[in-house]
């Protein structure tokens, strides 16, 4: 902080003064960074001097000190640490001047607010700088990394006879998952791979997770052989050594001319096939270790057809999964409320089932519901 000389008569026009000898140097370090924030930084300064010069020549109340939290709150939110210094030192001579200024009266509480308002803004500065988001364009990422999850979790739209639903919840209401839907029409059309795929952990570092793993196995999806895809989705997942560095799949081939189907699981809960014969439900037990835990591993697929009226049901551990309760009471919870949606049929049932057994999960939930019309 410059230092500042005190005068018998200290007067509003001395200080700012004072305040405006230490831009030159900042402004000259900022003139590398984008135009946005040095616009946000001159607004910011001009402000923050407005407040303290309003103030001395009011002689009152009327504009407290403490309004400097305002700019400080503007530079958390706009501004790199080299201009958030600068704009901290500006304020910090306003402040120095409201203090020096004996008819000027500002309690030690909004002092402590100001200066905790700026450690904390500079924290926030230095975080979204660290992560390259500084400024606006870090709201704008996650805006765009939910959507873009968003858009992966809808399926291709299938030829006449097909139906399907994916419903995806995040934990507690939020906006990031840590489980994703990835589906591709192959074979001009005529047949469906899809992978349903739950990442460890929650918030938004499985959400990042999640964005990064759905664009890899996106890309290998329809591009091998439906019999490597889990393979080569476990090697990609082995070679990123993240911390949770695993996550589990259950991966669908259909097709949709002949409705039959393989079905291959990495450590997933089992998968449904309802029988419109018999009426009912039942689990198909393809097994396999989750992706990311050993380097090689294989995974054997459980094949079956899907007749007229048949549809097919692949969930999360989300939908099922309580702790202190055993995983079968939740997947029985799950089928029976599934046996519920026949009289009326399947359409709109994947939010009605995630809605009925696991409404208020604190764990993200994932489902992909598919039937056969005709």
């Amino acid at each position: 902080m410059p230092r500042l000389i005190r005068s018998a008569a200290p007067t509003p026009l001395r200080w700012v003064e004072a305040a405006l000898s230490v831009l030159p140097r900042g402004v000259t370090r900022l003139r590398q960074n984008p135009p946005p924030e040095r616009r946000a930084l001159v607004l910011l300064v001009l402000l923050s001097l407005a407040i303290m010069v309003v103030g001395s020549l009011s002689r009152s109340q009327v504009v407290p000190s403490s309004l400097q939290v305002i700019p400080l709150l503007g530079g958390a939110l706009l501004l790199r640490r080299r201009a958030m210094r600068l704009l901290m030192v500006v304020v910090a001579v306003a402040l120095v001047v409201d203090l020096d200024n004996d008819e000027l009266w500002m309690v030690p509480g909004a002092l402590i607010t100001v200066a905790i308002t700026a450690a904390t803004g500079y924290e926030f500065s230095r975080s979204r700088e660290e992560t390259g988001l500084a400024g606006s364009s870090g709201d704008t990422f996650l805006v765009e990394m939910k959507d873009r999850l968003q858009r992966q979790g809808e399926l291709p739209a299938l030829p006449g006879g097909w139906s399907a639903e994916a419903v995806l919840r995040p934990a507690g209401g939020g906006p990031f998952a840590g489980d994703f839907v990835v589906s591709s029409l192959t074979g001009c059309g005529r047949r469906l791979e899809l992978a349903l795929v739950d990442v460890s952990g929650k918030g938004v570092d499985a959400g990042t997770r999640a964005l990064l793993l759905s664009g890899a196995l996106g890309g290998l999806l329809g591009s091998l052989q439906p019999q490597d895809f889990l393979p080569a989705a476990n090697r990609y997942l082995d070679r990123q050594d993240w911390e949770e560095g695993f996550a589990t799949a259950v991966h669908l081939v259909l097709d949709l001319d002949n409705g039959a189907y393989a079905v291959e699981s990495a450590g997933h809960p089992p998968a449904a096939h309802f029988d419109a014969g018999t009426g009912r439900w039942s689990l198909l037990t393809a097994e396999g270790l989750a992706l990311g835990l050993l380097t090689e591993t294989t995974y054997t697929a459980q094949t079956g057809h899907l007749d007229i009226g048949d549809a097919l049901l692949l969930y999360t551990d989300g939908l099922v999964e309580i702790p202190g309760r055993d995983l079968d009471v939740g997947i029985d919870k799950l089928l029976g409320e599934a046996e519920r949606l026949v009289p009326r049929g399947f359409t709109g049932g994947g939010e009605l089932l995630v809605s009925r057994v696991a409404g208020g999960s604190t764990d993200d939930r994932g489902l992909v519901l598919i039937w056969r019309d005709r």
